[in-house]
């Protein structure tokens, strides 16, 4: 082994003590050489199998590989289907050992609150240099002033759907009401093309869905001060228009569908619409001579999107919120939080972005103005994702019993359990008790 010397130590040392006080990683990246990380330090990071496959080819082949010649570490990059990611994260934490970077959804975070290492250093630096965070993203991930996860991205929840077949029962735009919304479903269903919704215990598409149609009623899990107010007429009200609209409109097997199943059915040409991120068009525009209309067309001429229709008290939105969090037994929390920098540094993270077409809106306001939204019409809605939605535990605050109300699907199972034949009123004091079990 080489002899280190005492000035060699305090040389080195005070370099990276500089670089640390004036510009994190790109202070250290100014100084030409890779942090003196002992023996190539291994950064474990776990994330989902991503819906834009590009976008995990992107990471795997290049980012990565260039992060780790410029850290100077190791990144061991392992992917998970989505539904996978909050068990390996309990499990962790409870072992205390795990990836010292593990993506959550939402506001799942606040669950793990006081196991997990201080992120507000970065979170705030990459803020400050992007245009600052939209408020979902601090009220997902942070708590007290403090940062508990870095904000990746919004997946943002638009309804997918066939321009043309919504034409054919006279809505040349997609229905701005329930009301119309049922209707157009009706008409569809009769032609064999129903609505697609998951409503099954999944991260995605079931939640997204739900909780806005409850809230356009007037509905709310909690008020202002965190006092269950979810059995009410108005929560009533909207479960009772998902029984009616579930058996007029939609593909009654979207009980048992997960995130995925939605695409398919959509891209097979069995549903009209469908609550999703922007997988689906970018998957038809991959391959166009897979997916096709009934008359050989591509199908990816044929779709637009839109948000949900509005109900009697607005409109309302709740989109799918990706971070990433640190558990504090991590032995390897510098090289992660650089590695964080690193991801998000604009020219690396607009690799990323661009190679997603849209699927993701950034968590800070910078990426708006883009010039890859101008690029297609199609996706220009999920551009401004960021400015729109509610959190979980809305019109509460999101934090931990929101997220456990979340993670249980509460109010995704309060509408599923109506719609197979408990009534509503039933359906809506069921998750009222189990509500006054988390909010005590």
């Amino acid at each position: 082994m080489a002899r280190i010397t005492r000035r060699k130590l305090l040389k080195v040392t005070g370099a990276g003590a500089v670089a640390a006080k004036t510009g994190g990683l790109a202070a250290i990246l100014a100084t030409g050489r890779a942090p003196a990380y002992a023996q190539a330090t291994t950064v474990h990071w776990l994330r989902w199998n991503d819906f834009v496959p590009a976008c995990d080819q992107l990471l795997r082949q290049k980012i990565l590989p260039e992060a780790e010649k410029q850290l100077g570490i190791k990144v061991n990059y392992e992917t998970v289907n989505g539904n996978d990611l909050q068990p390996r994260i309990t499990s962790a934490i409870q072992s205390g050992a795990g990836p010292d970077l593990i993506m959550l959804f939402n506001n799942h975070p606040h669950l793990y609150k006081a196991s997990l290492v201080d992120l507000s250093d970065v979170a705030e630096e990459i803020g400050k240099a992007q245009g600052g965070q939209y408020p979902i993203s601090k009220g997902n991930c942070s708590s007290e002033g403090k940062w508990m996860a870095m904000p990746m991205a919004i997946i943002a929840a638009m309804n997918a759907y066939r321009k043309s077949s919504f034409a054919e029962v006279g809505y040349n735009e997609f229905p701005k009401t329930w009301d119309q919304f049922r209707d157009a479903g009706k008409k569809l269903k009769a032609k064999g093309m129903p609505i697609g919704q998951a409503l099954g215990q999944s991260f995605g598409d079931p939640p997204t869905f739900a909780y806005p149609l409850i809230w356009s009623y007037g509905g709310a899990e909690v008020d202002e001060k965190g006092a269950v107010v979810i059995n009410s007429k108005e929560t009533v009200e909207a479960v009772k228009f998902m029984v009616a609209a579930w058996k007029d409109s939609f593909d009654e097997g979207g009980l048992a569908w997960d995130d995925a199943n939605n695409n398919r059915a959509f891209l097979s040409g069995t549903v009209c619409s469908t609550l999703n991120g922007a997988s689906i068009y970018i998957e038809s525009t991959r391959k166009p001579d897979q997916y096709k209309t009934a008359d050989g067309k591509p199908l990816k001429d044929d779709i637009l999107h839109a948000p949900l229709p509005a109900g009697p008290k607005g409109q309302f939105g709740f989109h799918t919120f990706t971070s990433h969090v640190m558990p504090s037994y991590s032995r390897n929390q510098k090289a992660a939080k650089d590695l964080l920098r690193y991801i998000h540094s604009q020219p690396v993270y607009e690799q990323w972005f661009t190679t997603g077409q849209g699927f993701y809106t950034p968590g800070t306001t910078t990426w708006e103005k883009h010039e890859m939204w101008g690029k297609n019409p199609v996706m220009q809605p999920f551009a401004v994702a960021g400015q729109q939605g509610q959190t979980p535990g809305y019109k509460g605050e999101p934090n931990a019993k929101a997220a456990e109300v979340l993670s249980k699907y509460l109010i995704v199972n309060m509408l599923a359990s109506a719609i197979k034949g408990q009534s509503a009123e039933d359906a809506v004091k069921a998750c009222e008790t189990e509500l006054k079990k988390i909010y005590v």
